[in-house]
């Protein structure tokens, strides 16, 4: 599976409302995190936030990162954020599991250490997954339009 993907069309008629700087973050982010695990399945919902979360599986429990776009920004988060290891202490946020990286520039993901945090949640969704996935590399949208 090739880490360009095409965005679902339920996701971009939301997408296309955001701002066009927050457009080109996520497309280039996207393609970042599917470049370590070109199967991940993206799981989408538009709630308080436009969200694309990325899983080992069909499930939800199963996704290792996530970017969440709001008004005028957005994050790199990870589902299991507390578990993981952060020695430079990027990730931030106050949740029981959850941990973000704001993102305004490519810099602030297209580096080392960002690359270390993605491929450790990885590993840590493929080593906590229950049972094997019965779905490998799909869109999955949660989207009510």
């Amino acid at each position: 599976m090739s880490a360009t993907r095409t965005i679902h069309p339920d996701f971009e008629h939301f997408l296309h409302l955001k701002p066009d700087s927050c457009i080109e973050l996520f497309t280039d982010l996207r393609s970042f995190v599917l470049q370590f695990y070109p199967d991940a399945n993206e799981i989408l919902y538009h709630t308080h936030a436009l969200t694309s979360v990325f899983s080992i599986s069909e499930k939800l429990s199963d996704a290792f990162c996530m970017i969440p776009i709001y008004t005028k920004h957005l994050n790199l988060g990870f589902n299991k954020g507390t578990l993981l290891e952060d020695p430079k202490e990027l990730l931030q946020g106050t949740g029981k599991l959850i941990r973000h990286i704001p993102i305004v520039t490519t810099a602030d993901y297209r580096n080392v250490q960002v690359e270390a945090l993605v491929q450790n949640a990885i590993d840590f969704a493929i080593s906590d997954m229950k049972k094997p996935s019965k779905m490998i590399g799909k869109t999955i949208s949660k989207i009510k339009r």
